[in-house]
């Protein structure tokens, strides 16, 4: 006696549903995906601005002279700058560029701004500048100290209007905070 053998695989029937399925949980999931993705941006620009505000404070201690991060708020950019050959850091040209961000290679939207945030860092007055170091930089000493200023922040939003600050006090502490709608965490 033949055995008889069933046709192996799925109907088109079955296939269609799996497609469907498939189809309607990637529509549900794009949305979500989207709001994270831009979050994820955002943070990681902030994450960077961070740790590039830490290297700037140990290369000034490890080259024993300064090394600052310039702002450029309009271009929506930032350098991290050492002190040259003679280890002091000015506006003159011997200085040395170590890395430049650019904010927009982020995606996003990305830019200098305080987005939704109403009021300063640890101030009830509103944010009038995206930078609030004097003359835009923050410049660190050999003993890892800010010099020039008592600190400011540099606050960065994306299109969605969520905003960090991230910026130093005197004592060349780097701190970061985010704003969560109505205040400073």
């Amino acid at each position: 006696m033949k055995r008889v053998r069933g046709n192996a695989g799925f109907t088109k029937l079955e296939l269609l549903v799996v497609i469907s399925v498939m189809g309607i949980t990637a529509g549900l999931a794009t949305p979500g995906f989207s709001n994270w993705l831009h979050s994820y941006r955002l943070k990681g620009a902030v994450r960077d601005l961070y740790s590039n505000l830490q290297l700037a404070k140990s290369w000034a201690i490890r080259a024993r002279g300064e090394c600052a991060v310039k702002f450029n708020a309009s271009g929506n950019s930032y350098q991290v700058v050492s002190g040259g050959p003679d280890r002091v850091y000015s506006t003159a040209d011997d200085n040395v560029v170590l890395k430049t961000v650019i904010l927009p290679d982020y995606g996003s939207g990305l830019s200098f701004g305080p987005g939704s945030a109403t009021r300063k860092v640890g101030q009830n007055e509103p944010v009038a500048d995206s930078v609030s170091f004097p003359g835009d930089r923050v410049v660190f000493n050999s003993i890892g100290m800010t010099t020039g200023t008592l600190g400011g922040y540099a606050y960065i939003t994306n299109n969605r209007n969520a905003c960090y600050a991230v910026g130093t006090w005197s004592s060349g502490i780097v701190v970061l905070r985010k704003w969560n709608g109505s205040a400073w965490e």
